[in-house]
């Protein structure tokens, strides 16, 4: 039983399902999720060679500290659950879930 469902217009009935993870071993970090998202929930990051996240200056097109950029949750709890990050990543990077009641 999820906490909040809505039941649309046309009788179906909606539950928001909020991201709850993405997987940085699929993500290749090509930002289609971030510009789809308009409630600052996610953030480009680098991963360096030992798996670590390290930030990533948006002005600076030197790459060297890191061995590439991926999508990360920084403002979770912005999330609205209508899943439009995961229904533009070509890669299929993300988790979500509907809150629990």
């Amino acid at each position: 039983m999820s906490f909040a469902s809505v039941t649309l217009p046309n009788g179906r009935v909606w539950t928001p399902r909020f991201v709850s993870g993405i997987d940085k071993e699929k993500c290749i970090g090509c930002g289609r999720c971030f510009k789809v998202c308009s409630h600052d929930v996610l953030q480009l990051m680098g991963l360096d060679d030992e798996g670590e996240l390290i930030m990533v200056d948006p002005d600076d097109d030197d790459d060297g500290e890191y061995e590439k950029k991926v999508m990360t949750v920084a403002n979770e709890t912005n999330c609205i659950g209508c899943e439009a990050c995961s229904k533009i990543c070509p890669k299929k990077c993300y988790s979500h879930a509907a809150m629990a009641a």
